[in-house]
């Protein structure tokens, strides 16, 4: 279909049940349309109106427990939410991806070399390339095309706007070359690949994986080739509760030593034992080990450690309440999460600036409103915490937040019922 047709049954109501699948609510889609239309405007002014073109999404991801777990094998529990990064593309003739995202420039991304190069890091551009080069290793169809994009997943929220793109190209290159074909989970295997490898920061599995599998996910890293999925069937929307992101708006320079840091250590000690990730090691060995391992490892990495295997716990427990029914026991292991996040990963502010500590003082107010259900969110040091609120507490929770971290900060989000997928 060409992109002026696409942009006609938007505006007569023809897209509607595709894009309720997508957003959930009637309200949502009225919300969607113009942000669509505009995205398939500016492919039209770039790219033209001569070819068949295709709509495509990625949700944003939030870690609802599991800090940290995912890049030593371990377990999370996730959800995909509504914020998004769509794409408009059609193929082209070359082999080339020229690639336009809302406020940046145009990246031009050739897929003759699909070698990584060190002085690419950083850029979207790598991004895109690790992600085909990835599936073109897998021995997937890949291919050239032109692509319109724009995301409303915001940047260091903690929700994940990096791995939402990276999946959104695993789908462009699913649906344009494979006829949809690629599992999810393939697709965020190659694009956590393309961003260890080719985007250059050392992240886990959990944010891809949790992008592009969509819904509440149980997600077991034992086995990081074939990780054990599982889908939560928990309705949120007849808790009485809203999920709420605050962005603190701390300073996010130059944080990824910080990161780093974390699974670095937690690697360190599973090496001072002889395996490589501490799930190889079960916790009775770790604890009979500590006396030996302190003279061996830094002390922080034994905190670390210990945040580890507790945390893989905390997930079992919550999956179970979810599973249960039982929201004020699924309560608990999110405050607990966040308590262990603060005292033993040490996550929450970074020691390059310790008097900048926005995520504590958030997580301070909100023990103060709330009491329980609240934690740091995604990689820490910076960035968001997140909140389980009673509804009948919402505008209060709210207007506390907006007010000492700016109009806007708190973010009120529902979990999306799918993940990485073709719209129209």
């Amino acid at each position: 279909m060409k992109p002026s047709e696409l942009i006609l049954k938007i505006k007569n109501g023809e897209m509607d049940e595709k894009l309720k699948a997508v957003y959930v609510s009637d309200k949502a889609v009225e919300e969607q349309k113009p942000r669509y239309i505009r995205t398939i405007e500016t492919f039209i002014d770039m790219f033209g109106d001569d070819r068949d073109a295709m709509v495509l999404s990625a949700p944003g991801r939030t870690e609802i427990c599991g800090n940290h777990t995912d890049h030593n094998n371990g377990k999370v529990l996730a959800a995909s939410i509504n914020l998004d990064a769509i794409a408009v593309v059609a193929k082209n003739d070359k082999l080339e991806i020229n690639e336009k995202s809302e406020g940046h420039g145009l990246n031009n991304v050739d897929i003759s070399n699909l070698l990584p190069d060190k002085e690419c890091f950083g850029k979207s551009s790598a991004m895109i390339k690790g992600v085909v080069a990835r599936l073109d290793e897998l021995g997937y169809k890949i291919g050239g095309f032109d692509a319109c994009t724009t995301s409303s997943v915001m940047g260091g929220s903690g929700l994940s706007s990096s791995a939402a793109f990276e999946v959104l190209i695993g789908n462009v290159v699913s649906y344009l070359f494979n006829d949809g074909k690629i599992d999810p989970v393939e697709i965020a295997q190659a694009s956590q690949y393309s961003e260890n490898v080719f985007f250059g920061k050392p992240s886990g599995l959990l944010d891809q994986m949790a992008s592009s599998v969509g819904t509440f996910v149980n997600i077991d890293f034992k086995d990081v080739e074939k990780p054990v999925i599982k889908k939560i069937g928990f309705d949120f929307a007849n808790s009485g509760y809203s999920l709420c992101i605050v962005d603190t708006h701390g300073n996010h320079s130059d944080l990824t030593d910080d990161y780093a840091a974390v699974r670095g250590e937690m690697e360190s000690v599973a090496k001072a034992m002889g395996k490589s990730v501490l799930r190889e090691i079960e916790f009775d060995d770790f604890k009979k080990n500590i006396a030996d391992l302190k003279d061996k490892i830094n002390d922080r990495a034994l905190l670390r450690a210990m945040h580890f295997y507790k945390e893989n716990d905390r997930v079992d427990t919550a999956v179970d309440a979810l599973e249960k029914n039982d929201f004020d026991l699924f309560l608990e292991q999110i405050t607990a999460s966040g308590l262990s996040s603060f005292m033993y990963n040490q996550n929450v502010y970074t020691p390059a600036n310790p008097t900048e500590q926005k995520l504590s003082l958030a997580l301070c107010v909100s023990d103060e409103l709330l009491g329980k259900g609240f934690r740091v969110h995604g990689g820490g040091f910076a960035g968001t915490i997140q909140a389980f609120v009673k509804n009948e507490q919402l505008e209060e929770y709210k207007t506390a937040m907006d007010s000492i971290f700016g109009e806007g900060s708190c973010h009120v989000l529902i979990v999306r019922p799918v993940g990485g997928t073709r719209v129209m």
